[in-house]
């Protein structure tokens, strides 16, 4: 009788493994983030931060050119949309691993009500999008001291 080594690491990779064939693409979509809605194969990460004067997103978007994305701001909702398209496999190459996303994608989400939607701008740069959206200078936060009567 044979003795052999379990690794637990790999039994568990096998489990991943079956349940990724038995579920098919569907199971290595990414999750929506939360409070962004995703309506296509494949959603882009981002990042939202908030600084003093603005939102900053940054969506990366690797292996795309600016003119495969389009942005829009309408009644408070920023919309992402765009396509990655896949490279076709040619006479005397093939593919042994496809694992990133490809197709059209959609990304909505609801702006803060304190952005100033008439001054949103996108630059992108190195696969990675950023959208800087100035907050309005009325929503300044200012600390008003209120008397008790």
């Amino acid at each position: 009788m044979n003795l052999t080594r379990w690794n637990p690491m790999q039994e568990m990779e096998d489990v991943t493994s079956r349940l990724n064939r038995f579920f098919g693409p569907a199971a290595m979509r990414w999750p929506a983030v939360e409070g962004g809605e995703t309506f296509a194969d494949w959603a882009p990460a981002m990042d939202v931060e908030e600084g003093d004067a603005e939102y900053l997103l940054k969506a990366d978007l690797p292996a795309m050119k600016k003119e495969d994305v389009k942005i829009s701001v309408q009644d408070g909702v920023l919309s992402i949309e765009g396509e990655r398209r896949q490279e076709k496999e040619e006479t005397g190459r093939k593919f042994h691993r496809v694992e990133r996303s490809y197709g059209t994608f959609l990304r909505r989400m609801a702006l803060p009500t304190d952005v100033d939607q008439k001054k949103v701008v996108a630059d992108f740069k190195d696969g990675v999008l950023s959208i800087h959206m100035p907050k309005s200078p009325v929503s300044t936060a200012r600390r008003l001291d209120v008397k008790i009567n």
